[in-house]
Parts: C-alpha cells; structure tokens; sequence
C-alpha cells in the first residue's frame, strides 16, 4: 500500500508521527538550482537554463541534465546546509537503525556525506549504479581541435547512492531487528548479499513513456535498491522527493509499504497516474536478483546498446603539428 502527498517535505516531516518510517529511497533536488520554479519552466520550455540539452546522439535523444559543475562556492556550501537541515527534519521521524539512501554526484558526493554525518548519521557506503551515462568524457571547450586527444574529464559510468543509517539504539544489530525491524540490508537470497555495485541499463522507452520525468530511474534499478533497505521485509519506505514516483512504484511491486512526498505540483499529478503503471510492469520481477529474466529486456542488452551510442562520435579531421589526423569527434 502506498500513500502520497502533495506537499513540502519539511512542513510534511513536522507533522509525521516520531518513529514511524524504517528506510527512505530518494533523488534529491539538491536544493539549490535546477529545480527551483524558475529553472523548471526554463526546462519545461525547452530552454535549458541551469539545465543542459544535449544534442541528439546516434539518432537518440538524449536527457536534459543539470550543470553541477556550474555551482559556485556560495552555492556548493547551501547545499551542505539544505542536506544537513533536511537530515536534522528527517531523524525524529526514523526508527533506530533505519538506512537512508540518496543519490548522488560524484562531485557532490563528498558535501552530503559531510552534512549528513554533521546530522548524527553513520555513513555505511555506497551503492553503485553501474550504467554509462552521458557525463564527462568532453574535449576542453572551444579547443576541441587545438587538444583532441584530451577530455576534461573521464566519462560517466556509474552513480552513486549514498548510503546513511541512523545509529542502533541496541547494542547488536540482531537486537536492533528484533526489535525495530531495521539495522541490515535484506540480502538477495540466504546465499547473495546485496552487492555494492549493480549493473542498470538506462531507463526503458517504456517506463519513460508513462513518466515524463528528466530524472526517472529505472524500476530494475530501483526494485533492487528498494527490497534491500527492509531487511526483514516490514515497515514503511519513505520518499520525501518523490518526483514522477519511480521509487513509490519499485516499492509497491516489491510488495512493501511507501510513502511519497512532492512539492511541485505538474510532477505530483504525474505521479498520480504513473506509479500504478509502472508498478505494474515486470510482475516477476521483485528485485531478488540482480538480472531481469523474460521479454522485457536484458539489462546487459541496454548497456552494450547504451555504451554504442555513447561512444558514437561523427568522424572530424583534426590537423596536428606534424601531419592531419581523422579522429573521433
């Protein structure tokens, strides 16, 4: 069963009864830019902003995605304020032992971590989500032909889920889940922990039928990550940035208890209608391996196809010193 709301998380958090949630599951806005009213609609009408439109590539169109790198000093240290404020909000509500995994940046990655342990938090580690993405990988900027052979930086193929857990209030975890039912990680099977790394093709054409969303994740992904943070397969997931609703969806096909919160009301109404339908692909999978078996897809597929078109650049002559070149460009 499954509860959303339309709402501010903060105002949402002061009102929510103490103890009551057992893990939460969410993509952050940062807090800062990209999704605050003014850059979305910039966004929603396809002027970019703060927001990077990528070209077409090998006849796909790629994602919009947020400038991180553009974040000043001023900037980079609200975020540390907004996370560290939203973890203080987010305590009260957690039962002892509850895990909190958000997903990051890796230029980010280090500012949450540092306001999230500033709030009392346990950093336990980092679930990688292994897929390859658009980011990085550039030649410096209006000196592509001057320096083809270098990028600024390398090319994107992972993101990282940060990893938090409020401390036990127990003195061993196995009494910590006796007695509140959090602590650990479920584990894929008696015999496969839940591994660090995890590979995830992108998001399906299917699933980004039923959500427009410029952040959607995929439900292979997400049912994975979702199951894992109840150990024991009881209590309630929390999304306070629920979004179009991906992670409220992975957990209503998991077979758990969620809540979901949003702020922006466009993205809550398409909540609404997509978290049903997305819930409802793949009813054999429930994220008890890390391998989607059946018709809808091999994630190894995805990232073979995905890695083709990442890598596909149009052929440029670039002219050294010494003699002319063909690279890829």
């Amino acid at each position: 069963m499954y509860r959303i709301h339309h709402a501010d998380c903060f105002d949402w958090l002061r009102d929510c009864k103490p103890r009551s949630l057992h893990a939460v599951c969410t993509d952050p806005p940062y807090g800062v830019l990209e999704f605050t009213e003014k850059e979305v609609s910039k966004l929603r009408a396809g002027r970019g902003g703060v927001w990077r439109l990528p070209p077409t590539i090998g006849g796909s169109q790629r994602d919009p995605l947020p400038r991180f790198t553009i974040l000043t000093e001023a900037q980079k240290l609200e975020l540390r304020r907004f996370f560290h404020k939203w973890g203080e909000a987010l305590w009260p509500a957690l039962v002892p032992g509850a895990h909190v995994c958000v997903a990051g940046h890796p230029i980010l990655q280090h500012l949450v971590q540092s306001a999230m342990t500033e709030a009392g938090y346990e950093v336990r580690t980092a679930i990688m989500r292994l897929y390859f993405s658009f980011r990085g990988g550039d030649r410096p900027k209006n000196a592509e032909r001057e320096f083809p052979e270098v990028c600024v930086t390398p090319k994107g193929a992972y993101e990282p889920w940060m990893l938090f857990r409020k401390p036990i209030e127990e003195k061993t975890v196995a009494e910590n889940l006796r007695r509140w039912k959090t602590g650990g990680l479920r584990r894929l099977s008696v015999d496969k922990p839940l591994p660090d790394s995890i590979p995830s093709g992108r998001t399906p054409d299917r699933e980004e039928a039923i959500s427009n969303h410029p952040c959607l994740k995929p439900q292979h992904f997400m049912r994975v990550l979702v199951r894992a943070l109840l150990p024991l397969g009881e209590g309630t997931v929390f999304d306070p940035f629920m979004g179009s609703g991906s992670t409220i969806a992975a957990a209503e096909a998991v077979g758990y208890d969620s809540v979901g919160v949003e702020l922006d009301e466009e993205y809550f109404r398409l909540a609404e209608s997509s978290i049903p339908r997305l819930a409802a692909l793949y009813p054999d999978f429930i994220g008890e391996e890390l391998q989607m078996n059946g018709d809808y897809g091999s994630v190894e597929r995805e990232d073979k196809q995905q890695l083709a078109m990442v890598l596909a650049e149009k052929k440029v002559t670039y002219r050294t010193k010494s003699s002319a070149k063909t690279r890829r460009n």
